[in-house]
């Protein structure tokens, strides 16, 4: 079992709607939730229409990585990892 105050790394396939493009989605995880974010894959259309895709390496404690995936489902976006898929 990890401490709460053991900084981990957590993996995450994220997708990002259209209507959430004017919202700095990841830049709140970082600002928010303390962690330090590595963007190592991204899909965005031409003009950015259409839905962002993301892979994710977040860094942080478990507890922060917990609320900062906890805020992402409350927004109800979508968010793969290693261990299972949130959709709504």
């Amino acid at each position: 079992m990890l401490a709460d105050n053991q900084t981990i790394n957590k993996q995450i396939h994220l997708r990002i709607p259209k209507n959430f493009h004017q919202e700095p989605v990841i830049s709140r995880l970082v600002s928010d939730y303390g962690l330090t974010i590595n963007i190592t894959a991204a899909i965005l259309g031409a003009n950015a229409v259409g839905d962002g895709w993301f892979d994710l390496d977040l860094q942080g404690t478990t507890a922060q990585i917990d609320a900062a995936i906890n805020h992402l489902q409350e927004i109800e976006l979508e968010i793969w990892d290693e261990n299972n898929i949130s959709s709504w």
